[in-house]
Parts: C-alpha cells; sequence; structure tokens
C-alpha cells in the first residue's frame, strides 16, 4: 500500500558549508527514497534561511522540501536516516493524501 508524503528538512550551515556539500545530501535522500521503491514528485531546496531558535548554537540552516509517493511503511526509514545523518537539524514527514 501506498501514499503520499511530504517531508522537509534543516541542514547545518556549518556541516554543508558549500553549494556541492549541499548537493550532495539532497541527492543522498533522493537516492535512499528510489531504493526504497519511492516515487519522488517534487524537490524544493528553499536555500538558506533564519531559523526561529537556534538549533546546536546555529541560527540559519539551509531548507529542502520534498514530495514523494512510498509504501507506508517508508517513512519510519526516512526519519531513522535524518536521525543518523551528521548535519541535519530538524526533519519532518507528513502524510498528505488524507
Amino acid at each position: 500500500m501506498t501514499a503520499k508524503y511530504e517531508t522537509v528538512f534543516a541542514l547545518s550551515v556549518k556541516t554543508y558549508a558549500d553549494e556541492e556539500a549541499l548537493n550532495g545530501a539532497v541527492e543522498k535522500f533522493k537516492k535512499l527514497m528510489t531504493d526504497n521503491g519511492a516515487t519522488i514528485d517534487n524537490v524544493d531546496v528553499w536555500g538558506k534561511k533564519r531559523m526561529a531558535y537556534a538549533v546546536n548554537y546555529e541560527t540559519e540552516a539551509y531548507y529542502v522540501l520534498i514530495n514523494f509517493t512510498a509504501d507506508v511503511t517508508f517513512p519510519k526509514e526516512l526519519e531513522r536516516n535524518y536521525r543518523i545523518t551528521e548535519g541535519v537539524l530538524r526533519s519532518l514527514v507528513v502524510r498528505t493524501d488524507k
């Protein structure tokens, strides 16, 4: 059974200081999605934004939004990967089809 999802994650400006590192992180998560059978509908890199409050003493982060369709068990794996990836400050996965 598949469902539509939306994920937003904030990447550390210190860890991903240049454009190449940022693109590498986005590609890593896109590859994780496609390797697990997800279909990516849209990728939107919002760029560097000021955060509402400091996280790990950082006040700015790169924000990325990805819309995708995946099996209902996949978001748990995606959240696990967000937690173990260095430089991911915050993340959110939301089901959008209901």
